[in-house]
């Protein structure tokens, strides 16, 4: 069995569809169900006795170690983690919480479960911890791209505390022996992404004829990476990857966020046109976010040249099935939208100055 933390969010329920589609072995599912964890992500597996949820907080510690003593996973994947870089600005507390005390917790009941194993059972353990590119801080127009040797300097609450957590794991490796594995990804798109991140929200308020919020002049760059890409990554680095090292995943594909935008508006012009005009005439540039990084790039030769993996989708193949997804699944859509987050997007975004 694996054991996966935060794996009713967007990028972990991806994984967990994912993995149950191609293999037997069965996963316990261990998620908080905070706004962004959505067990209506995994209805398909409502039956499926290799799947086992419990919901639970990666900071208590009692039940983690309970649970791998009940379950004796052979390994911990984690993806569990606050991740919205805006709500982090907001308020920070909660990203410390769960990015680094909750890491540091899930390390520890990790340790103490696997000092307890013997023969290949400790030798074949893994703990696999999933991050960010932003945790290398902002990149201009012309530098190379992140590497996994580049220097750490994250600019937000969120990827500082993504950092911090990144070096805890390194840290259990290096002093403890524990064998650990870490991923960094660039932006990361597909189905049941919530809509609170530029893509989703993007389509949300299209077809909901709704202002289109464009940070700033909406040039900043970022490289994209389909989530099904991302988990195939992920699951190649769990079975091949070498402890102790990081792995960059990354799409190959840098667009500007205006870019995207405009994408998404043609794709939509395209599948579900409006009775008058262009998507396009919704957006709307707003005031630029503190402290927003101009450019994130992720080198990921490594992972290709040691493991074997490389993206499969490009951005216009993988944005196309995002779209279509969206478009044949609005009771997700609808049921996500809960009050919460109808008052999240109004403070965000609806009351910007238009610049």
């Amino acid at each position: 069995m694996i054991f996966v933390t935060g794996g009713a969010g967007f990028i972990g329920a991806n994984f967990v569809l994912d993995w149950l589609a191609q293999s037997d072995e069965p996963v316990l599912n261990y998620d908080k169900l905070t706004y962004a964890g959505n067990l209506n992500n995994l209805t398909s597996l409502n039956h499926d006795k290799r799947h086992v949820f419990i919901k639970g907080d990666i900071n208590d510690n009692a039940q983690l170690l309970a649970l791998f003593f009940e379950y004796q996973p052979r390994a911990i994947l984690h993806f569990a983690a606050e991740s919205h870089v805006d709500r982090s600005i907001h308020g920070p507390a909660a990203f410390v919480t769960t990015n680094v005390n909750g890491t540091f917790n899930l390390l520890e009941a990790a340790r103490s479960y696997w000092m307890t194993l013997e023969g290949e059972a400790k030798t074949d353990f893994r703990f696999l911890h999933v991050s960010t590119d932003e945790v290398y801080g902002t990149l201009e127009k012309d530098d190379p791209a992140f590497s996994e040797t580049t220097a750490y300097a994250p600019n937000s609450p969120y990827s500082a505390t993504k950092a911090a957590s990144d070096h805890m794991v390194r840290a259990y490796h290096h002093t403890y022996g524990l064998p650990v594995l870490t991923t960094n990804c660039s932006n990361n798109y597909g189905p049941y992404h919530f809509p609170e991140k530029l893509i989703p929200l993007i389509i949300a308020n299209a077809r909901a004829g709704k202002d289109l919020p464009v940070y700033g002049d909406g040039l900043q760059v970022r490289d994209w990476l389909y989530v099904k890409d991302h988990c195939t990554a992920i699951r190649r680095v769990l079975e091949a990857g070498k402890p102790g090292e990081t792995y960059n995943v990354g799409g190959w594909n840098e667009q500007t966020n205006i870019s995207v935008v405009h994408t998404l508006c043609d794709l939509l012009d395209e599948l579900q046109p409006k009775a008058q005009g262009s998507y396009r005439d919704q957006i709307k540039h707003i005031t630029d976010r503190p402290g927003h990084d101009r450019r994130y790039a992720i080198d990921a030769r490594k992972i290709e040249k040691e493991l074997g993996w490389k993206p499969q989708e490009t951005f216009s193949t993988g944005l196309r099935k995002t779209v279509e997804w969206y478009l044949a699944n609005d009771a997700w859509t609808k049921q996500v939208q809960s009050g919460e987050y109808l008052k999240w997007v109004a403070m965000q975004y609806e009351d910007e100055d238009e610049v």
